[in-house]
C-alpha cells in the first residue's frame, strides 16, 4: 500500500484512503448527517474513502471518525510529492465558507463559524467543531475556517465541508 493509501482498523473504526481517488465514499458512522458530510468531503477532494465507526454515542462517533480521518491523512499529507498546504472556497446556495490548512507540528483550529446552539439532523453538539479538532490533531495541521455568509446550517455545513475537501486535495497532490 503506497502512502497515497491508507488503512487502518481498531478502537471501533476502519478507515481507507486512496488521495488519488474519483470521489467515492462509503461512510457509516452512526450518524447520517456526518456520513453526509464526510461525502461531501471526499466528492471535492477527490479521495476514495472507506470510514466505519462502531456504534456509541453521537459526541464520540463523530471525535472518532475525525480521529480516524485524520490519521490517514497523517503520511499522505506529508509524502514527497504533497504540498502539504491547501486552500479551498466553496459554495452551497447562500453559504459561502472558505478553509486553508497547512502541515504542522502545532495543530489548531481557527474559525470563525459557531454553531454551538444550532442541533442539526437532532445533534446536540457543533458538528463541525469536533470533527474538525480531531481531524487537525491525529493529521498534524493547522485549519483555518473561515463563513463569509450563511443563514441555513445544512448549507453552512456543506459548504465548509466542500472547502476543506478541495484543501485537503490541494494539499495532497504536487
Amino acid at each position: 500500500m503506497s502512502v497515497a493509501e491508507a488503512e487502518a482498523q481498531h478502537d471501533g473504526q476502519l478507515v481507507r484512503l486512496s488521495v488519488s481517488g474519483n470521489g467515492e465514499a462509503s461512510v457509516e458512522t452512526g450518524l447520517p448527517v456526518l456520513d453526509h458530510l464526510v461525502g461531501v468531503l471526499a466528492r471535492y477532494a477527490s479521495f476514495d474513502v472507506v470510514l466505519e465507526v462502531a456504534p456509541d454515542s453521537a459526541e464520540a462517533q463523530i471525535v472518532t471518525a475525525g480521529r480516524a480521518l485524520g490519521q490517514a491523512l497523517h503520511e499522505p499529507l506529508r509524502a514527497e510529492w504533497a504540498r502539504g498546504h491547501g486552500f479551498g472556497e466553496v459554495p452551497d446556495d447562500e453559504a459561502l465558507a472558505s478553509v486553508a490548512l497547512d502541515v504542522s507540528e502545532r495543530p489548531l483550529v481557527v474559525s470563525n463559524v459557531d454553531l454551538s446552539s444550532v442541533h442539526v439532523a437532532g445533534l446536540e453538539t457543533d458538528v463541525v467543531t469536533r470533527f474538525l479538532e480531531e481531524l487537525a490533531r491525529a493529521a498534524d495541521v493547522v485549519v483555518h475556517v473561515r463563513l463569509a455568509h450563511g443563514e441555513e446550517p445544512r448549507h453552512v455545513l456543506d459548504s465548509i465541508f466542500k472547502a476543506l475537501g478541495v484543501a485537503l486535495g490541494d494539499a495532497c497532490r504536487s
